[in-house]
């Protein structure tokens, strides 16, 4: 197997690992494992497709995806909390 090939791969299991979640599954049963798999595949090529478009690295999209996120939800909370 060439250099190249073994780089590029180790780097999609690591982006996988590290970006999706894909190893948080606790379930038991194969189909749901599958689905669960597929979802973060999915989430990883939507992930790496908008770090090409926008010449970024994918750890960059998903910081500022989150980053976003975290301001609204500070902002105009979606759970409101009451306390006792």
């Amino acid at each position: 197997m060439c250099a190249m090939c073994v780089g590029s791969q180790s780097e999609f299991h690591r982006e996988l690992k590290q970006l999706t979640g894909v190893e948080a599954c606790q379930c038991r049963k194969a189909r749901i494992q599958r689905n669960h798999i597929a979802c973060a595949l999915l989430v990883w090529t939507r992930l790496k497709s908008n770090a090409y478009r926008a010449s970024k690295t994918v750890y960059q999209i998903k910081h500022g995806m989150l980053s976003s996120y975290l301001i609204e939800q500070l902002k105009h909370p979606s759970v409101q909390m009451t306390l006792a």
